[in-house]
């Protein structure tokens, strides 16, 4: 099969990432028998400095024109990056907002599993780690507060500030789709998070989830309230299985959920548009401190690729050689500094990459 790949290497520690993940990707090429076809090419900080602007015309083509689509990170030190003196539509992350609609990526999908392996990690009570979980958080991605008209004025002498959240029937229901399809699929939960005791766009969003509810009759819906949600996530996060939620809650959910596991360093992403086409990425960000050191943790990337495999390319096969090649590594002890414990062995970022792809079968 031919696999074309369209990469984003972006800022930080991003092209370091994504080199580790090539890597793996090849030797899953080279056991299964594709054919991998890459082509970079430039977005956040990174096209800034070559283009004046986070995104080109000819960038949003070239991802377009790809089966898939693997990023590593955009963005910098918001304090001291020049790129962040620039106005906020030309700053790296409008960038990738910007790519996001391009593509009708509305389905973010980010899996959040403890390991056993990394038990150890887990910020959480041992009482509470012990039991395990293995979510997905389903977070609508191109509408909400986030694309809503913004505009910051003065009255008065006063400056006032304006951003809208808005939602229509349709952007809620896609998502919902998507978001009990993968939990038929799964355990059969969904959680729907929304703010309905305080937001308009909350309680449309309840009752169309409420409404889709009824078309999967196999799959238990409960409906919690985000600030509920933010307190279950490290009181008993067994509990969920899919979470489904607007675009700003899925946001901050999803970050809370990475950390619980111990490190971000180890959560994959996937945003899928209407068709078998994603965008693939981790969920950590550029960490700017640490590019170029070969200390970053390449984890979350290569199990975004192993999404990528699964969704966009339907081999499965393929992406469980992926996951089972990282789960092999941890219980070998091997570990980046993030997720370091005593007793095991610290490897760089390029030595991890080499160690996954080694173990691919």
């Amino acid at each position: 099969m031919d696999l074309k790949i369209t990469c984003i290497p972006g800022d930080g520690i991003g092209p370091e990432i994504v080199a580790e993940t090539k890597k793996v990707l090849e030797r899953v090429a080279e056991i299964y028998g594709h054919k991998l076809h890459f082509e970079d090419i430039l977005m956040g900080g990174a096209s800034i400095d070559v283009h004046g602007v986070p995104l080109t015309e000819e960038a949003v083509e070239k991802a377009k024109a790809a089966d898939a689509v693997l990023m590593g990170s955009i963005g910098g030190d918001t304090t001291t990056s020049p790129w962040y003196q620039l106005p906020p539509d030309r700053r790296p992350e409008a960038g990738l907002l910007a790519l996001r609609k391009a593509l009708n990526l509305f389905a973010n999908l980010r899996p959040a599993v403890l390991y056993d392996e990394l038990a150890g990690a887990c910020p959480l009570k041992e009482e509470i780690s012990k039991a395990g979980f293995d979510m997905l958080i389903m977070r609508e991605l191109t509408g909400g507060l986030y694309f809503g008209e913004r505009k910051t004025v003065e009255e008065n002498g006063v400056r006032k500030a304006i951003d809208t959240l808005t939602y229509d029937e349709n952007e809620i229901r896609r998502i919902a789709v998507k978001g009990f399809d993968i939990a038929g699929k799964r355990r059969g939960k969904v959680t729907s998070v929304d703010k309905a005791n305080v937001l308009d766009s909350s309680r449309l969003w309840r009752k169309v989830v409420e409404e889709v509810a009824k078309e999967y009759p196999h799959v238990t819906l409960e409906h919690m309230l985000v600030d509920n949600c933010a307190m279950q996530l490290v009181k008993d996060p067994a509990q969920f299985d899919v979470i489904l939620t607007e675009n700003m809650f899925g946001d901050i959910l999803s970050d809370e959920a990475s950390m619980v596991t111990g490190s971000i360093g180890m959560l994959a992403s996937a945003s899928l548009n209407d068709s078998k086409f994603g965008l693939y990425e981790p969920s950590h960000g550029s960490a700017p401190d640490i590019a170029g050191k070969d200390v970053a943790n390449p984890i979350a990337t290569v199990l975004s690729a192993a999404m990528m495999l699964r969704y966009s390319f339907d081999l499965d096969r393929e992406a469980d050689a992926v996951e089972a090649a990282v789960k092999q590594v941890l219980k070998e002890g091997y570990r980046t500094r993030d997720i370091m414990s005593e007793g095991c062995t610290q490897v760089g970022c390029s030595e991890m990459g080499s160690l996954l792809a080694d173990r691919i079968v």
